[in-house]
């Protein structure tokens, strides 16, 4: 239903339905992060919410986690195709070849029903990253060749069934995973919040009625989209090509590249990832939801700040793949580090595309972030005879505009989590936090500066395996129109007796009680030349 001149009334009503869904989004994830018990959820806030309508497109969504959000209307659109939804059920998944991003982000679907029939009338879900999924390593993200490694897969089941928790499967589940007291805690937690949203669209449907409130969801919808290709037919209709590479698998073999050729069409946009190198080990491998989610948030950079942020925006995107590729995973090819890693990589790449489709959108974009989520996860045992699973990601430089310096130690573009506080952190695990600190001065050089990035170091009082991902290892992030390149990220272990080990981009490794494991994440690129002291 697109809006047209006169139609103040309905574009307020739209207004007001879009913060209703959104707001119903972002209450999901209160009850979820209220009621988790893993510190990668209920600290970090690695988890995120929306709505979909009864054909599984995206109505809102809350500010949360980009590669989550963009990827899940997959996953959603999978549960419709595989299993009949009744009221009461609830689906769980985390099948990153069906609509996943990789396997610790476990997704759960639940129908509602808001009128009689025999499809639901909305749908919701949550996707969270578990500090756990199984595998061959604690934490579930080292570096391996085989999906199998990596941890458990698991298809759209329905883990609660008619209203009943189905014991069954979660004790399946729990079986093949690290901390399952905590996971069982998580999942749950995760139930809870899609309860909420249940609760609040049931509300509103008898307030305004179901068929009214479906309505406004598709209106919504299109209105999104008619934002979004009118923005992109103001684009210049050119083709352009842009490429960046990963961090070698060994050192001193290829690098892995993206390859993109974008091109403005109509009032599409079309981004043709086919030429980008086959599919590889160690986990790089980005699913085709992931490339989607990194080609959604990059257009929604260029939108209106008052576009609600929904399925529409694909309306505007034609997004090509090549099955078995870097960018469109198949099984059993492994994918821990395409979501955190290569997604980041995606972001780089579209943004370098659209920086030279013309001169009006290169103002307004900036020189590469960090271009890494910087992973640290690790196994060890408890006091208490248990154990205990942790993951986060560090904060890294973003990226100068022409308009101010990159902001210092933050997350960027997709990812938007928190860190762990070190008083939680510290009461959960032995190990102590004895460096947390700007990377002073690893920002690019440039008439604005690029941000700086993050220096931590983690001392382990208990044995350990641990593993570490962090791309930008050899060379740091882009600068633009001259600015200077973000310094690379590096990583390292102190070992008992002062001895240094360096760590290469993606590693698993045993520390020591004692030993200290040290990371610096990249800084941003710069953005102009610096200006000339006189």
């Amino acid at each position: 239903m697109p809006l047209r001149a006169g139609s103040a009334h309905a574009r307020a009503r739209l207004e007001a339905h879009h913060h209703l869904f959104a707001s119903i989004a972002e209450e999901m994830g209160a009850a979820l992060q209220r009621s988790a018990f893993s510190a990668n959820i209920k600290e970090r806030r690695d988890f995120s919410c929306a709505l979909f309508e009864r054909g599984g497109r995206m109505v809102a969504h809350a500010a949360h986690i980009p590669v989550h959000l963009g990827a899940m209307p997959l996953s959603v659109g999978e549960v419709l195709r595989t299993l009949p939804l009744e009221p009461g059920d609830a689906v769980v998944l985390n099948d990153p070849y069906r609509g996943g991003t990789h396997l610790p982000d476990v997704t759960l679907v639940s129908p509602i029903f808001t009128r009689p029939g025999r499809r639901p009338s909305f749908l919701c879900a949550n996707r969270a990253h578990h500090a756990d999924i199984g595998g061959a390593h604690p934490g579930s993200m080292a570096p391996v060749d085989d999906v199998h490694a990596e941890g458990l897969r698991i298809p759209p089941l329905k883990l609660v069934e008619r209203g009943q928790l189905r014991e069954d499967v979660l004790e399946l589940l729990l079986a093949n995973l690290r901390g399952a007291r905590e996971r069982r805690a998580d999942l749950l937690a995760q139930l809870s919040a899609n309860h909420v949203a249940a609760q609040r669209l049931q509300a509103l449907a008898e307030r305004s009625g179901s068929r009214a409130l479906e309505a406004q969801a598709q209106a919504l919808i299109a209105w999104s989209a008619q934002i979004a290709r009118e923005e992109v037919r103001r684009w210049p209709a050119r083709k352009v090509s842009f490429v960046d590479r990963l961090e070698p698998l060994e050192p001193g073999g290829a690098a892995p590249a993206i390859r993109l050729a974008l091109e403005r069409r109509g009032s599409r946009l079309r981004l043709d990832f086919s030429a980008s190198d086959d599919a590889v080990g160690q986990g790089l491998n980005a699913t085709r939801a992931v490339t989607c989610a990194a080609a959604f948030y990059c257009l929604r950079l260029h939108l209106p700040a008052h576009t609600p942020t929904n399925d529409g925006l694909f309306d505007a995107l034609e997004l090509v793949t090549r099955p078995g590729s870097l960018v469109d995973a198949r099984y059993p090819q492994p994918v821990a580090a395409g979501n955190v890693e290569t997604s980041q990589r995606l972001v780089d790449v579209v943004l370098g595309a659209l920086a030279q489709l013309g001169p009006d959108l290169r103002a307004r974009l900036p020189a590469a972030s960090a271009g890494t989520m910087s992973n640290v996860a690790f196994g060890l045992a408890l006091a208490d005879g248990g154990a205990a699973t942790y993951y986060e990601t560090v904060a890294g430089g973003a990226g100068a505009s022409s308009g101010r310096a990159g902001a210092s130690a933050v997350q960027t573009h997709m990812t938007n989590t928190r860190n762990t506080p070190i008083e939680a952190f510290e009461q959960r695990y032995p190990v102590r936090l004895e460096r947390c600190t700007v990377r002073r001065a690893s920002g690019g050089a440039g008439r604005a500066r690029g941000g700086d990035g993050c220096s931590k170091a983690w001392r382990f009082l208990v044995p350990a395996r641990a593993s570490w991902v962090g791309e930008r290892a050899s060379q740091g992030p882009w600068g633009l129109d001259g600015g200077g390149a973000g310094a690379p990220g590096r990583a390292w272990i102190e070992r008992t007796g002062g001895a240094q080990q360096a760590l290469g981009p993606r590693a698993s490794f045993t520390l020591a009680p004692g030993e200290r494991l040290c990371i610096e994440t990249p800084g941003g690129g710069g953005h102009g030349r610096p200006r000339k002291s006189r």
